[in-house]
Formats: structure tokens, sequence, C-alpha cells
């Protein structure tokens, strides 16, 4: 008797990537890895049963242990053990299952996860390369269809983008320390602009950052911490689904895993820095982002996301998946900086809607947008949006996925600028220096380079709340409900008012540009309980 199966929510693919088109069956032998995320044993809710109030001070909430949400929250043994059967029973071979995690990572052949799946699979061939990519949805048997809330890798299109623009310094120029008018800056200059907290080196904290590509070498980054005068830092290797730590050229995505670390490690130098190198697939981003998060040797208390795409581009099981985790972070008392995209409002979609970028417009992620900033010694002298061109400016927007969540119930978040008008989630929500004309001094692959983008004001942020977080000597963890709410009129922010990213202006207050504008760390610490 045939098994009766549903459709996981979700999980329709739709459209190739834009020029892909099918140049035949994948090999029904070919080999890969999948990932099968599970439901929790018990629902999170509101966290509030756990002692956790969102809008209550750092000091006062009660953070979960990782060790306590694996047992209490994580998947159930039982759960796992359906799945393992499940697979087995299709000739599939259980590599690892991860309660905390919430997934069982399971190995075999395309043409036994064609029939586990009820997927046809297929080669694609576009511009970057070719890919492995199915079409439509995905069903298990019914009775695992309760249990099983995505599965992730059977299709491995690249599915994000480093969020970093890259004009190079003149031959010969190495790292200058400019702060006057529109010259670019050193991240410790920055962090002076932006009146970062003084006295504080990151020490007992653990920055996490997330690569999918790229690599660093440990010369680079010696040298460049020795030219700005800041104490070489600790970087580590976190390898994810078979990721890892690769230099190539600086024209590559080195510019993005150099710029993540250099940022952050030269505002919080003392804080150990773990990079998790992971595939650039829907599959090994979400992997990356799940071991960070339940990392019980490194422990970040903040992690970095410089990687995203529109959320036209994802299917709405990895929204859902993504988001599920960014919220256990919020219980485990981690923050995470997500970088709202580097092309306006529009996204980079090219179809005349306004769209904002994944995963920054998660209700718990702390959207990253850019400025334009001008110094006068060591003072701010101007700060706007940063539009330069449509493919050169600060993304932000409504999202056409995520309602609106309640702590910006308050904050005007406007309709989405298309048709319909719809109220969902603002992003962003924080704001920083990411104009390439104003950008960061760093050093990728031998050359000294000035890069901006809204890459770079993600780990500009984990730096500050890693000073934050030593501080009070307790993680301020998820930030959101309380910039908008205890720390709103605290002075906590430069509010910028000029500027618009397309569909949408800045203007007094939160907006869809820069949020509520760009910090004032020493205040905000302040507002935090420092």
């Amino acid at each position: 008797m045939p098994t009766n199966r549903t459709t996981i929510d979700g999980s329709e693919r739709g459209l190739p990537l834009h020029g892909a088109h099918v140049i035949g069956a994948v090999p029904a032998d070919e080999r890969f890895e999948v990932t099968v995320r599970v439901r929790r044993k018990v629902a999170l809710g509101s966290l509030a049963a756990n002692g956790f109030h969102a809008d209550q001070a750092p000091g006062k909430r009660k953070y979960l242990t990782r060790e306590h949400y694996a047992t209490n929250y994580g998947a159930d043994p039982a759960d796992l053990e359906k799945v393992e059967a499940f697979a087995k029973a299709h000739n599939l071979v259980v590599v690892e299952s991860s309660p905390a995690r919430r997934s069982v990572f399971i190995s075999g052949t395309a043409a036994n996860f064609a029939k586990a799946f009820g997927s046809t699979i297929e080669q694609y061939e576009h511009d970057g390369g070719t890919y492995r990519g199915r079409s439509g949805p995905l069903t298990v048997p019914d009775d695992l269809a309760p249990i099983v809330e995505g599965v992730f890798g059977i299709d491995n299109r690249p599915v994000a983008k480093p969020h970093f623009q890259r004009p190079k310094i003149s031959p010969g120029i190495g790292i200058q320390n400019h702060t006057t008018g529109n010259s670019s800056f050193t991240p410790p200059q920055l962090a002076k602009l932006y009146n970062f907290p003084s006295g504080l080196d990151g020490s007992g904290q653990c920055i996490g950052i997330i690569e999918l590509g790229g690599g660093y070498r440990a010369g680079d980054i010696k040298k460049y911490f020795h030219e700005i005068g800041v104490p070489v830092p600790h970087v580590s290797t976190v390898r994810v689904d078979g990721g890892h730590n690769q230099p190539s050229t600086s024209d590559s995505a080195d510019g993005e895993v150099m710029l993540d670390i250099e940022v952050a490690a030269a505002v919080a130098p003392k804080a150990k820095i773990a990079v998790y190198f992971a595939p650039n697939t829907d599959k090994g981003f979400l992997d990356a982002v799940t071991m960070a998060i339940h990392d019980t040797t490194n422990k970040p208390s903040v992690i970095s996301i410089s990687w995203g795409a529109p959320e036209s581009n994802w299917t709405a099981q990895a929204m859902k998946s993504f988001d599920q985790a960014l919220q256990t972070a919020a219980a485990l008392g981690v923050t995470v900086c997500c970088a709202a995209g580097d092309n306006g409002s529009g996204d980079g979609v090219g179809d005349g809607k306004a769209h904002v970028d994944f995963p920054a417009s998660s209700p718990f992620a702390l959207g990253c947008g850019g400025t334009k900033i001008a110094a006068n010694g060591s003072k701010i002298s101007s700060e706007v949006v940063w539009n330069e061109s449509t493919d050169s400016a600060t993304g932000g927007g409504i999202s056409d996925f995520f309602p609106l969540p309640a702590y910006q119930g308050k904050a005007g978040v406007p309709a989405s600028a298309n048709a319909g008008g719809r109220v969902g989630r603002g992003v962003p929500d924080v704001a920083g220096d990411a104009d390439p004309a104003s950008g960061y001094h760093i050093r990728v692959d031998g050359q000294e380079l000035v890069i901006g983008g809204t890459s770079a004001v993600a780990p500009l942020w984990a730096g500050l709340i890693a000073l934050i977080n030593q501080k009070l000597g307790h993680p301020v963890g998820f930030l959101n409900p309380l910039i908008y709410g205890s720390v709103s009129g605290t002075g906590s922010f430069h509010d910028i008012t000029s500027g618009s990213n397309g569909a949408y202006a800045a203007k007094t207050g939160w907006d869809p540009c820069t949020g509520w504008g760009s910090p004032n760390g020493a205040n905000l610490l302040k507002a935090l309980g420092g």
C-alpha cells in the first residue's frame, strides 16, 4: 500500500536563478547531504514563561543556557528517531542528529533523495556556473508531516551575496588616518566618531562571524593590526558542511571575510573571533547560523552576518527556519546583526518593486543599514543616507513576508511602497557608515583597500555590542525591543534625517533607510544599564 504524503509547508521552490536553464537530470548516483529541520519539543512562545521579557533591561532578563535549551526546547529524541528511521528506509545514511539544532543530517544519492521527498532533481546552468536544482514542493509521509519543518540541501543554488563594495586606494598608499571631509576611516576612528565607550576591549566575549565563501590570511591580519596600532586578535575557523577558510584574491569574497574580521576585531580586539565557514546554499547558511548559536565551545554572545538576498529569492520554509533560529538566539542572549543590503529599496531585484533583504528582515535580527559620513577632526560634520546610485545605496523597506512585530508598533512604520501598501516588519533597525566614499581601510590578500557596504555595519555593531556586554557583565541579547522602547529618547543614536534609498526617505525618528540612525555608543551603554 502506498503511503499517503503531505507537502512540507513553504517548501515550494519557485523559478530558477535568473538566466538559468535545465541541462539534464542530475546523475542518479550523485551523493550529497541534506538537513532535515525538526519541530521543537516545546514551543518557546513569548519566552516569558522562562523569565525572559523582551522589554526588560538586559540585567533583569533570564536567558536560557545552551544546554538547558537543548534539553528542554530542542527536538524531541523520539521525533529525531522517526526521521532517522524514514531516512534508513530510503537507503539514506544518518550522519548526525542534533537536538539543540533540531536537525538530522542525512547523506545519500540523488535518486534516493528524489524518492524520499517526492522531488525531481535536475542540473541547471547559468552565467555563474551550474547548480543542482529542484522545482515545486517537497513531501513526506503523513506521519512525519507534523515533525518536519524544512528540508535543505537538495537544491544547492547560491542563495546569498556579500553586502560589500570595494574601490581601491591608489597603488602604493597604505592605511592612512584620514578624519576630514569625505575621506575613509579606520574602524577605531569610526568608533571614536560614534562615541564607542572607552576603556573596553571586548575581553571575555566571542564574536561569531558567518561566511559563505572566501577566506583570511593570518599574515594579513597581523600586519593590519600592527598598522592601526591595535592588538592582534585571536581568530579561529569553524568548518560547517565542508566549508573552509580558502583565501584567493582581493577580488573574491575574501574582501567580505577580511572586512568582517578587521572591523569587529579593531573595535573589540580582545574578543575572540570565531569565523563559521559554510557553502553558499540554503543548507550551508542555515547550518552555519545554528552551529554558531549552539556552539558550546566558542559561545558567541553576538553574531555578525553580512550575507543576504531579497526575500523573494528564499523559500518560505527557509525564512521560517532562519527566523526560528534567531528567536532561539534571543532566548540564549545572543545578538544577531545582519546587513540590510547595498542595492537600495529594490535590493537588486530589478522588477521595479521595493524589496527588503533577508535575513535582516527577520524580526529577531538587528537589521543594519548604511550612511555616508563626513568628519571634522573627531566630530561628525554630516551624516546622510547612503545613496550613490541604484546599485550603491542602503537597503531598507517593508517586509513582504514578516508581519509588523509588536516592538515596532509605535515606530511609525509606513505602508510598503508596493501596490497594496502592506504594513510589515520595517528594515533596518540601526545604521552606520557604509558608503565606499567614506568607507573602511582594510587589508585583503596583501592589498590596502577601502571597502564600504552594509557588510561593514554589521561587524561594527557586533564589536560595539561586545564592548557593551563586557562592561555590563551580561549579554544585551535581543536588542530590538529595547531600542524601540526604553532606549528611545536617550541620545543613543544620531538621527539621520536627510536622503533616501529610492522608495523611502529619511525622516525624524525611525525610517526605512537608516532605522533609528547610527550609534552613540557611550549613551547606548548607559541606556542599557552601564
